[in-house]
């Protein structure tokens, strides 16, 4: 009976992966073929066979205008934005899963605020000529951010104990609101350059190259594979510290090197883009209505989600408004709504 059990929520998971894949494959091709010069799904489809396979037969009666928008401007575009949004996702599922709090997400624990730290004083030293100058400061930023708020939520009197879930929540808002003053005071001293910063915290895909679709892709595998391999005991430290240590769970190793690997993904993220809101908190609720607490499906299905959800976003301000605004934005006007309403719902409860 369990294994009849097993195998249909197996194959209904299947289903739902196959069916979110689907629905992230079609808002790509979508995507590519709006902007200022519309181009078919045929032409698409020729030119991406050609860069894969090399062969010249599928673009010979396409313009070289087009392979060049593609190419060099759009793909690299939509892929690094779908990439952000899977790991922003997976990122609030850990969160939430590791806090058991619905509301959690990468800015909960002051990581996004660090990163933003981070890439402010690059901007503010005019490093971003440098490729890596801007990413590797807001990447810094948001681990740097992530110990400290570790260190200030460890128990003195039992540092041997798993981390309180308030305790980290607590530190995460102090530590955020200090370094959200420190951003205000970065800003205060750019004089001129008090606008890139400014644009820069609002969020944008603009400009992306395939180097940030390599970043974020290569982080966002690395932090899918150990999600996966962690969800299970995820699962268990629902039920309870003293259900899940009797189960054979070190909580607290799990508990870091799932924060570890959620603040990674979201400072690889915060860096190539700016800070977007409300993806790590909405995106893995509602795809929790769906499959219900499990992480093993909630993660996978977040990732994919993500990228959908916020590629779509993105897609509307760029080839939809007439004037482009800021992504960030965007995700905060349709966010903030959303999650004032998981917020009294959960009240309710």
């Amino acid at each position: 009976m369990n294994s009849n059990v097993k195998a249909i929520t197996q194959k209904r998971t299947g289903t739902l992966v196959t069916l979110f894949s689907f629905c992230l494959l079609i808002m790509i091709l979508i995507s590519s073929s709006m902007g200022y010069v519309d181009i078919g799904f045929k032409e698409i489809s020729n030119i991406i066979l050609w860069k894969i396979t090399n062969n010249a037969e599928f673009v010979s009666d396409i313009p070289e205008k087009f392979r060049v928008i593609i190419v060099d401007i759009r793909l690299p575009r939509i892929l690094t934005c779908a990439a952000v949004g899977g790991a922003l996702a997976v990122s609030g599922a850990l969160f939430q899963g590791i806090l058991l709090n619905p509301l959690a997400d990468p800015y909960t624990l002051g990581v996004s605020a660090g990163a933003a730290f981070g890439a402010c004083i690059a901007i503010l030293l005019n490093l971003g000529a440098y490729f890596v100058s801007i990413p590797l400061f807001a990447f810094t930023g948001a681990i740097s951010t992530l110990f400290l708020v570790i260190f200030l939520s460890e128990s003195s009197n039992n540092p041997n104990s798993a981390f309180s879930s308030n305790n980290l929540i607590l530190s995460g808002i102090i530590t955020a609101a200090i370094l959200s003053a420190g951003i205000s005071f970065l800003k205060y001293m750019a004089d001129e350059q008090v606008s890139v910063i400014i644009f820069w915290l609002m969020g944008s895909f603009a400009s992306k190259t395939w180097m940030d679709v390599l970043a974020v892709s290569s982080f966002l595998t690395i932090g899918f594979f150990i999600s996966i391999l962690f969800a299970r005991d995820l699962n268990l430290i629902s039920l309870g510290e003293k259900a899940a240590s009797s189960l054979g769970v070190d909580i607290k190793k799990v508990v870091v090197v799932l924060l570890v690997t959620g603040s990674l993904l979201a400072a690889i993220s915060v860096s190539v883009s700016g800070i977007i809101g409300f993806v790590g908190l909405l995106i893995p609720h509602m795809v929790r209505l769906i499959t219900g607490p499990d992480n093993l499906k909630v993660i996978p299905l977040s990732m994919i989600a993500g990228a959908t959800l916020l590629l779509f976003a993105d897609t509307i301000t760029r080839a939809v408004l007439v004037h482009e605004i800021p992504i960030g934005v965007l995700t905060a006007l349709i966010g903030g709504p959303v999650f004032c309403w998981i917020f009294k719902k959960s009240q309710q409860k």
